[in-house]
């Protein structure tokens, strides 16, 4: 039963040790099947945003969806540290009773109490370890319950920070674009003189973003259950807004920067692909198209009235539909998954910006928008 114990302990121990290592250290994806990290979010995100959507009031439901990324990693985090304390406490079994100096208790609760103790460094100092092994491994694991606290401390800030220029991105996008995003305000919003060449400028932009949250999320995937402090953004519906507006511009738009349009459309594709197969999400087609046969005449007329032309006919309706199925299935499925919802792609009647927002008084839309006009402002 000692060597079994010491195997065990020893098999744990580094078990744990290699998530940790996989998931905080090491820059890439991971491709193995069975991982204790993947297996954790799988099985804790899903349980929770049903009971959510079951149990808590609608407005309410995406306070507590946002608890979930923040408290999965600290409770991912203590179970890699009972981990660590269990497997080392085994070892200590297999090598032979601890010693509680007062009592003389000895057992194997005796030597997960020397575990736990040993690792938080606590240095109590009434439970002994007993042989030079023993002796051996109290310092090895107070050793090892140091290098974590470390590791913990410069985990956190790398993911806030990331978190923070992800969403900083996000909501530049606001008065670009809408809230939520979409694909017609976009275009309309750059239709004024000058307005190709800065829509140029942040498709560039974006196509940096989409590489940068591409190896972001592929680094530190917890970050994609880590949402954006406003409801009607998400990292999915801003990445999904810009993939709608570059396959608008590569099917026909006149006057804008087809190539740049490649480019972004490329990166971001990538991205929505990538992180799907990170997350397991299948692609999947909608129930109800999101840009059908009505919807395209009717964002020709919108873009029409800003002064821009999407070109006619059944080769560019062809491209369009074509560069649409080749990322609005991923997008889809990730929308599922994570609780989050796709935004149209003409903006709804009476929507407001988030700048436009305000709890001390109702948002002055008449002053800020003429609509057909060409500007927002």
């Amino acid at each position: 039963m000692a060597i079994v114990a010491a195997i065990l302990g020893a098999g744990l121990v580094l078990w744990v040790l290699w998530e940790g290592f996989e998931t905080i250290v090491l820059p890439r994806r991971v491709t193995r099947r069975f991982r204790l990290t993947r297996l954790f979010y799988r099985r804790t995100w899903i349980p929770w945003a049903n009971m959510v959507g079951s149990f808590v009031p609608a407005r309410l439901q995406e306070t507590w969806l946002s608890v979930f990324g923040p408290l999965s990693l600290l409770l991912l985090m203590s179970i890699w540290v009972f981990g660590l304390i269990t497997g080392f406490a085994l070892i200590h079994w297999s090598l032979g009773p601890a010693l509680l100096t007062r009592a003389g208790i000895a057992g194997f609760f005796t030597d997960l109490y020397l575990s736990g103790t040993t690792f938080f460094t606590l240095g109590l100092g009434d439970v002994a370890p007993q042989g030079t092994l023993a002796r051996l491994l109290v310092v090895v694991e107070s050793g090892m319950g140091f290098g974590f606290l470390a590791l913990v401390i410069g985990y956190l800030p790398v993911l806030n920070q990331s978190f923070a220029r992800r969403e900083e991105t996000i909501s530049l996008l606001d008065a670009r674009a809408g809230s939520p995003p979409t694909a017609s305000e976009m275009l309309r919003r750059h239709s004024q003189d000058g307005g190709m060449e800065a829509l140029r400028e942040l498709l560039h932009e974006w196509e940096r973003w989409s590489s940068d949250l591409l190896e972001g999320h592929l680094s530190y995937p917890v970050l994609a259950y880590f949402r954006s402090q406003h409801d009607n953004e998400s990292w999915l519906a801003a990445l999904t807004a810009i993939l709608d507006t570059c396959a608008l511009v590569m099917a026909g738009m006149e006057g804008a920067s087809e190539r740049q349009a490649e480019l972004t459309f490329a990166m971001a594709r990538h991205a929505v692909v990538d992180l799907s197969l990170v997350f397991g999400t299948e692609p999947r087609e909608p129930k109800a198209a999101r840009l059908s046969p009505q919807k395209l005449a009717k964002l020709r007329v919108l873009l029409a009235k800003s002064g821009l032309k999407l070109q006619k006919g059944k080769a560019v309706d062809g491209k369009l539909a074509v560069l649409r199925r080749l990322y609005e299935p991923y997008c889809h499925a990730l929308a599922a998954y994570f609780r989050v919802t796709i935004p149209p792609w003409i903006a709804a009647q009476g929507w407001v910006d988030n700048w436009q927002k305000t709890a001390w008084e109702r948002p002055a839309k008449k002053v800020f928008r003429e609509r057909g006009k060409g500007g927002h402002f």
